[in-house]
């Protein structure tokens, strides 16, 4: 049998195979609470992204891909952007890792007579230090539904149940002579979990159950109600939607970092059209390689034990899915260079400790708040993902690099 004849014969059964199976395979539902306004997975936020221009008609949406003191700065009176940013800046979960100077930059746009609305499980703490604010958790003992209600009996009708949550978030401590108590969590002791402060000549909205705003909720029973009713308190001008994906330079610009790849592998007519290609150019690559190329002597280099041996171990960890265990060594390991090569105490991962750092390292303060930051938060958890393993080992990485 002649070669292209083969080749001819190979693809025909690819192919048929495809068809026969009709590239049909079961998909594992992803849980994990990403809050991407570019995810269609249960827990992303792209529905609730591409809602807000219906919500808020006639108003200008900008999704903002660098971190509020960024581009608050540079879309300012004094800055270099191409506007002056006025209206509401909307931040849906991950308020946790925004640093001290983006903090000031909300607080200053709010105290402007602008609106930041804020939806998170943990929020900033210099934010909660700066309004004397206190979060505690509490679990659902019974099930694993909760009752999220509006304390304004005008709203009542968009009080809703939702289903897959182990417990709630609330105000355990705020200023009960100028915080208004705007809804509330659990029917039978009602626990405060969505607040409104006036600051300056504007207003903070702070929300402590963000996964409303996730595809899930949004679209099952009349949940999307509740949203309605905590957007109701924003006014109708300019929306500045915080990214998921973040852009950490000094530019303030809002354009955001588009994938030539990314969207065409999300389709599965694309994504398979484009496996195949792939695949056909490998056998038209091999077969004329056998043709054409004489036999070329392959010699090996001397291998390298000690590398072989890290990986074979970290792969260990990794294949029996032992996050926890992985990135406390990593953490552990980072902690003892701080210790051994700068000369610096990690007993306390304060600001302090932080500006200390910086300095010894020659890094961005930046940078470092994030690292140590995302260190601190992952020490409070006792359940940990492949997200979380892979979002510490980039942090780390970036340190170490020159």
């Amino acid at each position: 049998m002649k070669k292209p004849a083969s080749i001819f014969i190979i693809t025909a059964a690819v192919i048929a195979l495809a068809f026969l199976l009709d590239i049909r395979f079961t998909k594992v539902i992803d849980w994990e609470e990403s809050f991407d306004e570019k995810s269609n997975k249960p827990y992303g936020t792209s529905i609730f992204h591409k809602e807000l221009k219906t919500i808020f008609k006639d108003q200008k949406l900008r999704t903002v891909y660098h971190t509020p003191s960024s581009y608050l700065y540079a879309n300012s009176e004094m800055g270099h952007g191409e506007h002056v940013a006025k209206g509401n800046y909307i931040i849906i979960g991950h308020s946790n890792y925004i640093h001290y100077e983006s903090v000031n930059a909300l607080l200053s746009f709010a105290e402007a007579g602008n609106t930041v609305f804020i939806s998170d499980y943990h929020l900033p703490q210099v934010m909660m230090d700066t309004l004397k604010l206190n979060v505690q958790y509490i679990f659902n003992e019974k099930d694993s539904t909760s009752a999220l209600s509006f304390t304004d009996k005008r709203l009542e009708s968009k009080n809703i149940d939702i289903d897959r949550n182990k417990g709630d978030y609330y105000f355990s401590e705020f200023d009960t002579h100028h915080h208004s108590i705007l809804g509330h969590s659990r029917i039978d002791e009602k626990r405060v979990n969505f607040l409104g402060i006036p600051f300056g000549e504007g207003y903070i909205y702070l929300h402590l159950q963000p996964k409303v705003f996730t595809n899930y909720n949004l679209l099952k029973d009349n949940r999307y109600n509740y949203v309605n009713g905590l957007l109701s308190y924003l006014p109708q001008t300019d929306i500045y939607y915080d990214s998921y994906t973040k852009i950490y330079t000094s530019y303030g610009s809002d354009v955001e970092p588009k994938s030539d790849l990314g969207w065409f592998l999300e389709q599965t007519s694309f994504k398979w059209a484009w496996y195949m290609a792939l695949l056909l150019t490998l056998l038209f690559m091999v077969f004329n390689a056998k043709r054409r190329q004489r036999v070329v002597k392959v010699i090996h280099p001397l291998q390298n034990t000690s590398v072989f041996f890290v990986k074979t171990i970290s792969n260990l960890y990794f294949e029996t899915q032992d996050h926890k265990n992985l990135i406390e060594k990593k953490m552990a390991y980072f902690l003892e260079h701080i210790r051994n090569d700068l000369k610096l105490d990690t007993s306390k991962l304060n600001d302090e400790f932080i500006i200390k750092l910086t300095e010894k390292s020659g890094k961005k303060k930046e940078q470092i708040a994030q690292l140590i930051q995302y260190i601190s938060w992952l020490k409070s958890k006792n359940d940990f993902t492949e997200t979380n393993l892979i979002t510490l080992n980039k942090h780390i990485e970036a340190f170490y690099s020159k």
